[in-house]
């Protein structure tokens, strides 16, 4: 099964969270994610087993940021339209997209998966560069995602009367 395609069914995705996730604050908060996991798991040293609370609201923080915002009303920007273009990647077997996009975005999937074991290894060793890189490597490697995302919507928004009614001015 495809990991993005796991990854929305356990986030419940619907046509309404999707909307709420296009709002600009939900996605540059959901780069907070990386951070927060990293204080939660590293506060282990400090808290003992009190830090699985931490862990467990940033957990939650994760499956809550979709839908906390409400839906834009302007998505004609960089965050939103890298949300469309999301939802076009996930649906690229109902509806294929174009295959310059296919391969690259395979590979920034890839690369910022190379960042978690990254990221893992510096939480178990608590050593603060190594979870630093991990940090990162994912942040940087999910932003370039969005972007190539962004870049995806606007290659194919004028191929689907839905695509389209998805931007507001």
């Amino acid at each position: 099964m495809d990991i993005t395609k796991l990854a929305e069914k356990v986030m419940a995705m619907d046509d309404e969270s999707w909307a709420r996730h296009a709002n600009p604050w939900s996605v540059y908060t959901r780069f907070s994610i990386m951070p927060l996991m990293s204080l939660a798991f590293w506060s282990r040293e400090w808290i003992g087993y009190y830090s699985l609370i931490f862990i467990g609201l940033t957990f939650a923080w994760i499956w809550i940021n979709p839908r906390l915002f409400s839906a834009p009303k302007i998505t004609n920007n960089w965050a939103s339209m890298g949300t469309f273009g999301e939802r076009i990647y996930l649906n690229r077997k109902d509806a294929p997209i174009p295959a310059h996009h296919v391969t690259p975005t395979i590979l920034l999937q890839v690369l910022s998966g190379v960042g978690f074991p990254i990221f893992v290894y510096g939480l178990y060793s608590l050593n603060i560069w190594i979870l630093l890189l991990g940090n990162l490597w994912v942040m940087v490697f999910k932003a370039w995602f969005v972007d190539r995302m962004v870049w995806l919507f606007l290659d194919v928004k004028d191929t689907d009367e839905r695509y389209l009614s998805w931007i507001k001015d």
